[in-house]
């Protein structure tokens, strides 16, 4: 955290290199900007100019800027005076004097010299042939919001008729110029009342400011009108509005609008239902309104009641996740997200057999009936529905329960009639079945509440029809690959919540057979011709490895079935995304078949080095990326957690690696590598740490003794050597993670001070090599394998080089350069002089002017 004169002082800084890059830089740009029949129409110049106008108008709200460079107003005049300029330029044009008229100073300036009525006035832009393309009314909206911070703007624009213009834009046919148009009223009537009233306001007009009473004005006939098209655009405009200001006085304004609002519930004429429950949504999240006797429950309890389930689904799962929604609402919103799924059970049941989820519902049965009797109008509903409850069962905890129980049931009954495994009981079910059948949007939206569901602990006893349905997806010739995915990441969250049952329960014959019918199916699918199948069995068996290894049921039944011998063969696999999977699931199978305590020891440790072999092979010879990531990911994944034997085997190990990856052409699999040396170092030092002094503290001969010998292995595995290289890696991601791992490297040999600090004279160590190396990283960000200098290379295997190169060469200047963001030199001074130059193209003049 920065202190407030932290803060200050590089605030001053900045405004310090900001003015003096002005000096330097304005009177070139002005220069070009001379004559804009020469500045093109380069977007990306034109962007980085106005960027660059906005950090200089930021730090100074003085006049001085259009006072001192006359040529600004120059370049405006000249642009008006064009017969017709091109559309890019005028857009620019408006940009640029609405962010240098966005103080009070420099307005006045610009008005003075009429160039704001000429540009932003009726008799402007709005009555030229320009006025026609998109770019230059969005400019003209632009550069109005970039002004609209005082009040000299907000009366020019309300006094001159600009508003009017602000208001037809609303339906402007370009969605940005509309959006704009909205977000710019939004600015206007926020600023107006903030800045010009000083009392708590009325509904009464005279207590409201004149420019906030032409746009609520405009917002109450536009809600009158007869037209759908402005409707809707004051809806879109009070969404905005109450999603963004958190003021009491829009309580005020919405007392005002409310009863017009709560009309269009009855008015079969209005189309925008959907954007009435946004606006209902945003009103009711506000903290304004977040008084549970507040008149906003009421309407929502209305507009519950007259939309439609699927107007009203994403009205319902905003306020069944309000945290101080009344209960009542509540629960009717939560009966409006069910009632969907309670028609499922019902047509899928003889009348007395089962009840449903609910007790009474929020609106017409026959509805929800008739939108899934239509095959596109009942997947569009049940896929909704069903990403809704994915949402809420996502949430930690909200104050209303689900019937878990009757959901599962419900779900388990859409993934049969999917399928086409379940006989309906009723004429609905058969319709719904119909519409229903191989329908993947379904299955795939019903596993994934499946795949939540399985946190919640009211769902126990349906645990055998649910691995029933879930198996026969897994078996089905007929299911979808990715809806087989989706199946396998539901069956192994079911598996896991099987586990914690078994545990509980003593339910062991029920796992053990469960499990022995998923290796089953596993197997074949291993087989399968399908490459995404093959893929996410893999997947799949991953996952079940990471949650049930130290289950005895699982180890059990995983080294009974073929599923580790058809893993291993996977590594040959011609799919590189299938090879990739194969190692990350052998990987994890190393874990239970060679790393545990109780694995099987008949020729475990030979299994175990041809495991290592195989994948060192893929790491050092396999033509595609994937697999190699993957296979560097498993290597840190065992050293992390001490699986590969010994200090002195783990080095060996480490330094192959490493030998391997530092000449990869995929830099994610040379990051891997120093993610492994990351390790490795960490891990070293906390080895040798309790082999020295297991028991007491350690003393200053301990700790040399330890310091010594953590050296002396690093430079055996030949750490240094790839850690210095990459510091000059032509992909920042890895000189920056070499810098980190090379300055905590420094924190441990060098705890108090560093070798710089004592006095030691250079030539002590220019035998080492470590003043070329110094100078030769100061030039890694521009140069590539520099370290390969035959003539001044320094001995990396060397713990005294490697001691005085960590203690001397800068490295916290290295990490700073390394650190800048990759865009600094597009967003220098020289960038932009670049940028005019190449648009305005290698005139001579142009060409002196800018260098």
């Amino acid at each position: 955290m920065f202190s407030q004169e932290s803060r200050f002082v590089a605030r001053a800084r900045r405004r310090f290199a900001i003015t003096r890059e002005c000096s330097l830089l304005l009177p070139r740009v002005c220069a070009v900007l001379a004559d804009p029949r020469q500045l093109g129409s380069d977007d990306t110049c034109l962007e980085k100019m106005l960027d660059w106008f906005r950090d200089m108008t930021r730090f100074d709200p003085t006049a001085e800027l259009v006072q001192n460079n006359p040529c600004l107003s120059e370049f405006i005049t000249s642009v008006l005076a064009l017969p017709e300029p091109s559309p890019s330029i005028l857009s620019f044009t408006l940009r640029l004097t609405g962010i240098l008229a966005a103080s009070e100073d420099r307005f006045q300036h610009l008005q003075q010299e009429n160039l704001l009525i000429k540009l932003f006035g009726r008799d402007g832009p709005l009555k030229s042939a320009l006025w026609g393309d998109a770019s230059v009314r969005s400019g003209w909206v632009e550069g109005v919001h970039s002004m609209m911070h005082h009040q000299l703007a907000l009366r020019f624009l309300c006094d001159d008729g600009g508003i009017d213009v602000i208001f037809t834009l609303q339906g402007d046919p370009s969605l940005f110029v509309a959006s704009a148009a909205s977000q710019l009223l939004v600015h206007m009537l926020t600023f107006s009342v903030e800045s010009e009233t000083t009392k708590p306001l009325s509904t009464k007009d005279g207590d409201w400011p004149a420019c906030a009473q032409m746009i609520i004005k405009h917002i109450e006939d536009s809600l009158q009108s007869s037209s759908s098209s402005h409707i809707e655009q004051s809806l879109n405009l009070l969404t905005s509005l109450f999603g963004s200001c958190c003021d009491t006085w829009t309580e005020v304004l919405w007392l005002g609008i409310a009863k017009q609002i709560e009309s269009f519930w009855m008015e079969e004429t209005v189309q925008a239902h959907h954007m009435l429950a946004k606006l209902l949504l945003k009103v009711a999240w506000s903290p304004v309104f977040c008084d549970t006797e507040s008149g906003i429950w009421a309407l929502v309890t209305s507009a519950l009641e007259h939309l439609t389930p699927v107007q009203a689904g994403p009205l319902a799962v905003g306020i069944v996740r309000h945290y101080n929604c009344p209960q009542d609402v509540r629960i009717q919103a939560l009966t409006v997200l069910l009632q969907p799924m309670d028609c499922i059970l019902r047509a899928a049941s003889q009348p007395l057999e089962y009840a449903g989820l609910l007790d009474e519902s929020v609106s017409d049965p026959a509805t929800v009936e008739s939108l899934l009797s239509s095959k596109s109008s009942c997947v569009n509903l049940l896929c909704q529905t069903l990403a809704h409850l994915e949402e809420l069962l996502s949430q930690m905890r909200f104050s209303v329960d689900l019937p878990y129980t009757s959901l599962l049931h419900s779900l388990t009954t859409i993934l049969q009639f999917c399928n086409g495994f379940l006989r309906p009981a009723s004429p609905l079910g058969s319709t719904i079945s119909r519409n229903l059948i191989n329908c993947f949007r379904v299955q795939r939206s019903a596993l994934d509440v499946l795949a939540a569901l399985s946190e919640k602990k009211a769902c126990d006893t349906l645990l055998g029809s649910l691995f029933d349905v879930l198996l026969a997806y897994l078996e089905s010739p007929n299911t979808n690959p990715t809806v087989l995915k989706k199946t396998f990441q539901a069956t192994s969250k079911w598996l896991v919540r099987l586990r914690e049952l078994s545990c509980s329960n003593s339910q062991w014959q029920q796992t053990e057979k469960i499990l022995e019918d998923v290796f089953l199916v596993l197997q074949k699918r291993l087989c399968s011709p399908c490459w995404e199948v093959r893929d996410s069995s893999l997947e799949f068996l991953t996952d079940l490895i990471k949650s049930l290894r130290d289950q005895d049921e699982f180890r059990q039944s995983l080294l009974s079935s073929e599923v580790p011998r058809l893993t291993e063969d996977l590594l040959e696999d011609p799919e590189s995304y299938v090879r990739a999977s194969a190692v990350t699931a052998v990987g994890h199978l190393a874990f239970i078949t060679y790393f545990a305590p109780e694995s099987p020891a008949t020729g475990n440790q030979y299994n175990k080095e041809n495991t290592v072999a195989k994948l060192h092979e893929i790491l050092s010879t396999d033509t595609e990326g994937f697999p190699r990531r993957a296979v560097i990911s498993i290597f840190n994944k065992w050293v992390r957690e001490g699986c590969i034997g010994q200090l002195e085997d783990t080095e060996q190990f480490v330094s192959r690696v490493i030998q391997t990856v530092k000449h990869d052409l995929d830099w994610e699999v040379r990051l891997g590598g120093l993610e492994l040396i990351e390790v490795f170092s960490s891990q070293t030092v906390c080895r040798l740490c309790v082999l020295n002094c297991p028991y007491t503290s350690v003393s200053a001969v301990t700790g040399c003794i330890h310091q010594n010998s953590s050296l002396l292995i690093f430079c055996r595995a030949k750490v240094f050597n790839f850690l210095f290289q990459s510091l000059c890696d032509c992909d920042q991601p890895l000189g920056q993670r070499a810098c980190d791992i090379l300055l905590a490297l420094r924190c441990r040999f060098y705890p108090v001070k560093t070798l710089k600090d004592s006095q030691v004279a250079e030539d002590s160590y220019a035998g080492h090599g470590i003043a070329w190396l110094q100078r030769t990283l100061r030039q890694g960000s521009l140069a590539q394998n520099i370290l390969t200098d035959g003539g001044n290379r320094v001995d990396f295997q060397d713990p005294e080089s490697m001691l005085l190169a960590l203690g001397i060469i800068d490295l916290e200047e290295l990490h700073d350069e390394l650190n800048k963001s990759s865009d600094h030199v597009e967003k220098s001074p020289q960038s932009l002089l670049q940028d005019i130059l190449a648009s305005v193209g290698t005139i001579e003049e142009n060409e002196a002017d800018c260098y």
